[in-house]
């Protein structure tokens, strides 16, 4: 099965979930913004590949603009060269406007990660020979009062239906790639790979790396000096210059 076909069935999947109270509007940039996924998807996503990092899922300046993992605007357009129309969602919450690449604000995590990533291999298809970006759930959250809800943070029922979905679209994409190392971006990213992959015959190593995230006190003493040695042991930075 190729990713387009498992976005597509990820997405319609997702439409069939329902959330209540604190939630109180749901994005699926699988739907509004494909046609930047799907160009992303067709540019690099082409396998085998030997890694895959894996990120919680989109926020509202990045992949929710975009549909771009760690979506920022200037560095999916400039640098990853993918560009498309963004079409409008059917429903936005007011402090959560959808401007696809009109969008003027930078997203820190993306903005962080492809730059290390530029600076580290030079060019996106360096960079994407042996290695892919794929976020765990293509869905993202907006609280009543229009702050951000992660995953993790919904009901109980709510997260098992989101669970249930997403964990087979990731076994469809690590199969579909052939990864043999997965880096997870985060705690969260960790734990769903650990449960959803434990059932392969030949799982993937598991890695966890710090999230880029300007609101980690931690990334911002240097996140990729921090990250670089774990790379650097599982063999991440073989193609970097």
């Amino acid at each position: 099965m190729d990713l387009l076909t498992i976005s597509r069935d990820l997405a319609t999947r997702c439409d069939a979930l329902s959330f209540g109270p604190p939630v109180d509007t749901v994005y699926n940039p699988l739907r509004y913004a494909w046609a930047p996924h799907a160009a992303y998807l067709s540019r690099y996503g082409q396998g085998p590949k030997r890694f895959l990092w894996l990120g919680m899922n989109p926020g509202p300046f990045g992949m929710g603009q975009t549909g771009v993992p760690f979506g920022d605007v200037p560095s999916v357009r400039d640098w990853l060269q993918v560009e498309a129309p963004v079409d409008v969602p059917a429903r936005m919450h007011p402090k959560r406007p959808v401007e696809g690449f009109a969008f003027g604000r930078r997203e820190g995590s993306g903005k962080r990660l492809w730059g290390w990533a530029a600076e580290r291999f030079g060019t996106a298809e360096r960079f994407f020979k042996q290695q892919f970006v794929h976020n765990y759930c293509p869905l993202f959250f907006v609280h009543e009062t229009g702050r951000n809800l992660t995953p993790d943070k919904l009901r109980v029922d709510e997260r098992a239906a989101i669970t249930t979905a997403c964990d087979a679209a990731l076994v469809e994409v690590v199969s579909a790639l052939e990864i043999r190392d997965v880096i997870a971006v985060g705690a969260y990213a960790e734990q769903r790979a650990t449960e959803a992959l434990a059932g392969l015959d030949a799982p993937p190593e598991i890695t966890r790396v710090l999230h880029p995230s300007p609101a980690s006190p931690a990334a911002n003493r240097g996140w990729a000096e921090q990250v670089e040695p774990v790379l650097a042991r599982v063999g991440a930075l073989r193609d970097a210059l």
